[in-house]
């Protein structure tokens, strides 16, 4: 990736975090800035990321060019509740998402039910397909709670489907740790790794049906089987991975994956206690979506940004420890105290700048 794809993608990654911490200085009730830090982390930066490495060229194509643009737009309008514009650029970027995606894999997903795809392939459709079909329920959502009101439900709400548009990343981020695996996948291991995608993929579908419909026991169960397929991925990718730079990276990454199954399931349990108040566990919250977008995802975006460069000339533990205390502790307290959001948006833009940038001129060894 060039330089200058790597400026943008790290200025829009640092924006987004700032955006997350913009109402604790600029408190606005009709509009929420929540959806600008969600947009352009996920959508803009994460979406065109995604694009960008299925096609795997070197130069940025003009499909890439006009996603990234229409991105923004929606991402905008969607922040100014301009809604008709956000649905009909809902169109052109449906659009490109599966033109990609068709002239990668095909019109119908049948790699999926194939024993001869690699899996970490598997995962990478999932990704795109997951990202195409955000687009469309977003959309969807936006008709009915904006002009139609055909369903009315506490939790089918706008910002609840926007946050659907991180799964693509996990998913991606998944089909890298799998690609690490290709050595295993002609062993007895190969039947693992396919339950650990149609766990983690049909789970993710399920479980966000049941927030919908507030069921909270059906939500601890598919939590916890979840929990034991990213469990199961990390059992194989800390046994069978090869030993570089990146399997450190994603190693940890797959730690913050684990954080978030953990902090998932401790939530639900609370939501179900009798003295249960929101207000008091929002920091748990977020916790959760931190660790899961700029911990989780964040590895993943980074090594595709880097695929390349590996290995660069950085102190992987000393940068990882970085990034776990601003993720898990700066950045949460952040959202309640605005001298910690500061600390944090320092600690995120030297870890995002230092993953980016750092020369891949120097071997690097590992202890």
């Amino acid at each position: 990736m060039n330089i200058k794809l790597k400026i943008l993608f790290s200025m829009l990654i640092i924006t987004a975090l700032i955006f997350g911490f913009i109402h604790i200085y600029f408190p606005a009730e009709n509009y929420s800035f929540e959806r600008l830090h969600i947009f352009l982390f996920n959508l803009c930066t994460g979406g065109t990321i995604l694009l960008y490495y299925t096609q795997g060229r070197v130069k940025t194509s003009k499909t890439i060019k006009f996603f990234f643009l229409c991105s923004l737009i929606y991402a905008f309008s969607a922040f100014f509740k301009l809604y008709s514009i956000t649905i009909l650029i809902s169109i052109p970027l449906f659009v490109l998402v599966e033109k990609i995606r068709i002239e990668k894999f095909s019109l119908i997903p049948i790699q999926f039910i194939s024993s001869k795809e690699p899996v970490s392939e598997k995962f990478h459709q999932a990704s795109l397909l997951c990202l195409s079909t955000g687009i469309v329920m977003a959309s969807l959502v936006i008709l009915n709670n904006e002009y139609f009101k055909f369903v009315t439900m506490e939790k089918l709400t706008l910002n609840t489907f926007f946050l659907g548009f991180s799964f693509p990343l996990s998913l991606i981020t998944l089909s890298l740790v799998f690609s690490m695996l290709k050595k295993i996948e002609g062993s007895s291991a190969r039947i693992i790794m396919d339950v650990c995608f149609w766990t983690i993929t049909l789970e993710v579908i399920i479980f966000f049906v049941f927030i919908l419909f507030e069921k909270f026991i059906p939500q601890i169960f598919v939590t916890a089987a979840l929990f034991t397929a990213v469990i199961m991925v990390f059992l194989l990718y800390t046994n069978f991975a090869d030993k570089i730079q990146q399997k450190l990276f994603l190693t940890s990454g797959i730690g913050f994956l684990i954080l978030t199954a953990i902090s998932g399931i401790v939530y639900i349990c609370i939501q179900m206690s009798d003295g249960y108040d929101p207000q008091k566990i929002k920091w748990l919250l977020h916790m959760h979506v931190f660790a899961s977008l700029y911990g989780w995802n964040l590895c993943g975006l980074s090594i595709i940004c880097r695929f390349d460069d590996f290995p660069i000339r950085l102190h992987s533990v000393t940068v990882i420890c970085i990034h776990w205390l601003t993720v898990i502790v700066l950045a949460p307290l952040g959202v309640f105290y605005g001298w910690f959001a500061i600390f944090a948006i320092i600690g995120y833009s030297f870890i995002t700048l230092t993953l980016f940038f750092s020369s891949n001129k120097r071997k690097i060894t590992h202890e």
